[in-house]
């Protein structure tokens, strides 16, 4: 387990360790979430680098990652707890046919008859210092369940009607992801540090597909991102993120790509673009001379 940065310096740094090319704007809120022990809540386009955050930082930290996947309907058995029922009911069988029926019914509501879900799980204490959680995507739920987490966020703990309350007893580090397709409510964003994660500037870049597609030559990267750079001022439906950046470099390197030419990009399209509309303007654009291609 390493020991958490010091510094925004030191923060850039473990997180570059880990192959994730942060700005200093994002380090430094970052770093105070580690510092001040506060959730962080990341907006930005799908795609930009959110939930990488928090993959890179339970590698370079040692620590272990409890992911919560959110999705429309989510709710607190699949996220935070539900009762082992079968194994309830052979208790009170097996206690029944011993004559202590009665016992049974108060036992069977204890800790081994719970089914930890991801953030129990995350408040428990792990032998390799507190976890990171990383509750993703959390615009995909609805109201309710945002209002569960209010508790988890301002105190690090779960109450269990039938236990009491059960806390952390180190806090473990939060991530929270919202691709923006909703509003997250006021009282949720208040327990939290926020910062907007936006599309990198063509230097940086540069930079995270050196770090992710090392075995590209410098002008394949260069014409990638100023590909990419170019897409992204168009009015497309999904402009391409970092994640698509990188997919298209190593498709183009696994068809052993030297320069991307009109060809290539119209045939190699699907890596870095998502939907039919977009790939029909952006052919357009190819046959109109209006991206940064190599004369075939």
């Amino acid at each position: 387990m390493s020991p958490q940065p010091t510094s925004i310096d030191a923060t850039i740094e473990l997180l570059a360790r880990g192959g994730y090319i942060a700005d200093r704007s994002l380090a430094t809120t970052l770093f105070l979430a580690l510092q001040l022990k506060r959730p962080l809540l990341l907006e930005g386009e799908a795609g930009v680098g959110k939930t990488e955050i928090a993959k890179t930082l339970s590698t370079v930290l040692g620590r272990d990652l409890v992911r919560l996947q959110c999705y429309e309907g989510l709710d607190v058995a699949a996220a935070v707890y539900e009762w082992n029922y079968p194994r309830q009911m052979t208790a009170i069988r097996l206690a029944e046919a011993a004559g202590r029926g009665k016992d049974a019914a108060e036992d069977i509501y204890g800790a081994d008859y719970l089914i930890k879900r991801p953030l129990l799980q995350a408040l428990e204490p792990h032998a390799n210092g507190a976890p990171v959680l990383l509750i993703d995507e959390l615009d995909r739920t609805d109201e309710p369940f945002e209002a569960f987490l209010l508790e988890v966020l301002s105190d690090y703990q779960i109450t269990i009607p039938e236990l009491g309350p059960i806390k952390a007893v180190e806090p473990p580090i939060v991530i929270i992801t919202s691709n923006r397709t909703r509003e997250i409510h006021d009282a949720l964003k208040r327990r939290c540090l926020y910062h907007w994660v936006d599309y990198p500037n063509a230097e940086r870049e540069r930079q995270i597909l050196k770090s992710r597609v090392p075995q590209a030559s410098d002008k394949l990267r260069d014409q990638v991102v100023a590909v990419v750079q170019k897409l992204r001022a168009f009015e497309l439906f999904k402009p391409p993120g970092i994640a698509e950046s990188i997919d298209w470099a190593q498709a183009l390197m696994a068809l052993d790509t030297k320069e991307i030419d009109r060809a290539q990009a119209e045939s190699t399209l699907g890596a870095v673009l998502k939907y039919q509309d977009d790939i029909a303007r952006v052919r357009g654009e190819i046959a109109a001379g209006n991206l940064p291609l190599a004369a075939q």
